[in-house]
């Protein structure tokens, strides 16, 4: 078998095995969770060949058996800059064994993303995918747990929302990079965006149009997408866990989806069980968990630091 660069001769073929999985995730999969799978930055973004992506396909016999593509994070950043990349796809053609080809396509892509200089490989997946062990046998850890709470109808419990409140402005961002460090393991933080200067590429389109909860620090954010002829609007959260933010943050929220007949979801981690368990008791509920993992791909050293001699003291 051998892995390659894809080129736009394996276009078509790459298209067959995704309608293919995409059939076969219709056949398993409620129509929710079908929806979340195909519309997540997760193994279901197909994205052109002509975008800035790195695509590598394995090849047995002649024919391509299945391919694997990731990107810069954030996606618009130049590949040649990037030092984070996402895997946003892993397909196996239905013919090939997983268990062969899978592994090999993701070690070939961990080599010539270290090639490139990326520090990092970070990747999104639904907990009991099959392709797990691929990810597993080559070196990726899990950091962080993703809920994907959904509801065809949220319902408010209350009209009264968090003081402080008002719509975010220019220069927010710093202060919501605080409250990430605040409400995000260390461990985690450290991992995703360890400086201000690294996390701001990843949310800077999301802060705009969003509100916060301002008292003297920013202690909650709170922003609605609204949803396509198939999508659900979209809810995003951020808070520090202090009763009653989260329930009032909730709240408001539901208020911005107005008369929306659409229904509605919001992906949050493990540790903000406050804003989950607010949503819960609000109509949502858990339709699907993902798996984040991560590989370190080049560990990074410290510069060393020149010791003081000692010095004889006299007198």
């Amino acid at each position: 078998m051998k892995i390659r660069t894809a080129g736009l001769l394996d276009l078509a073929r790459i298209e067959e095995m995704h309608r293919s999985a995409e059939i076969r995730l219709s056949e398993a999969e409620p129509p929710a969770a079908r929806l979340w799978s195909l519309l997540s930055s997760t193994l279901s973004a197909l994205l052109p060949l002509a975008q800035d992506t790195l695509i590598y396909v394995a090849e047995d016999g002649g024919k391509v058996v299945g391919f694997i593509q990731a990107s810069g994070q954030p996606q618009a950043l130049d590949l040649r800059m990037a030092r984070v990349l996402q895997v946003l796809n892993l397909q196996v053609a239905d013919e090939a064994d997983p268990d062969e080809v899978a592994p090999r396509l993701v070690e070939h892509l961990c080599r010539q993303a270290l090639e490139r200089g990326a520090l990092r490989l970070f990747v999104r997946l639904p907990d009991r995918d099959p392709l797990l062990p691929a990810f597993r046998m080559k070196g990726f850890r899990q950091y962080a747990t993703e809920q994907v709470l959904y509801s065809e109808r949220p319902r408010q419990r209350s009209d009264e929302y968090p003081m402080g409140l008002r719509a975010s402005k220019r220069g927010d961002d710093r202060k919501l990079y605080h409250l990430y460090r605040k409400v995000t393991p260390q461990g985690v933080s450290q991992l995703e965006a360890p400086t201000y200067r690294e996390w701001r590429p990843l949310h800077a389109g999301e802060i705009a149009g969003g509100q916060v909860v301002d008292r003297i620090e920013v202690v909650g954010w709170v922003r609605m997408q609204r949803g396509g002829a198939a999508r659900p609007d979209t809810l995003q959260f951020l808070a520090l866990p202090e009763s009653p933010l989260p329930s009032e943050l909730a709240d408001f929220g539901i208020s911005l989806l107005g008369d929306s007949d659409r229904p509605a979801w919001s992906s949050l981690r493990h540790y903000d069980s406050h804003m989950i368990e607010a949503l819960r008791g609000r109509g949502f509920s858990v339709l699907l968990t993902q798996l984040l993992l991560v590989r370190e791909l080049a560990i990074r050293v410290p510069k060393p630091v020149r010791e003081k001699g000692l010095v004889p003291s006299f007198g």
